[in-house]
């Protein structure tokens, strides 16, 4: 089986939020494209969330590819941490899964995403599947 290394990120991990999180992205991970996945946005309040679908909604978000694969394992478990996936089963807010990325011209990539692993009911879904420019809507409100 072929080992996965590269990342997608659509929230505070993406380089418009210029966080502490997003420079320990650029760190370990170097950006390869913007992309987009198959899934939905929520609205939690404080932070966004992503849901798997099969229907044709996209997220869009960036893709990045480690720097040194030998460096991957350590890199990917911080950034775990950091989604709250605990490994005891039941316990994460979040689930990494890999899932294809679409990114310049229709190619794609497999790639590590975050999935949010609790309840969006009742939750404003976020139709333009961009967190940043939700944010930027949110802000002219």
């Amino acid at each position: 089986m072929q080992q996965v290394y590269y990342l997608f990120v659509y929230g505070s991990l993406r380089s418009g939020f210029k966080s502490p999180a997003y420079d320990y992205i650029s760190k370990y991970f170097s950006f390869v494209a913007e992309g987009k996945v198959k899934g939905l946005l929520y609205d939690m309040g404080k932070y966004p969330v992503a849901k798997t679908c099969v229907s044709n909604h996209f997220i869009k978000g960036e893709l990045y590819q480690i720097k040194n694969i030998d460096e991957f394992s350590f890199a990917i478990a911080q950034l775990d941490d950091y989604e709250g996936i605990d490994n005891v089963e039941g316990n994460s807010i979040f689930k990494r899964e890999k899932t294809m990325v679409t990114f310049e011209n229709e190619q794609t990539q497999e790639a590590w995403i975050y999935w949010f692993a609790g309840d969006i009911n009742g939750k404003e879904l976020i139709e333009s599947g961009d967190v940043l420019e939700f944010m930027q809507q949110q802000q002219n409100k």
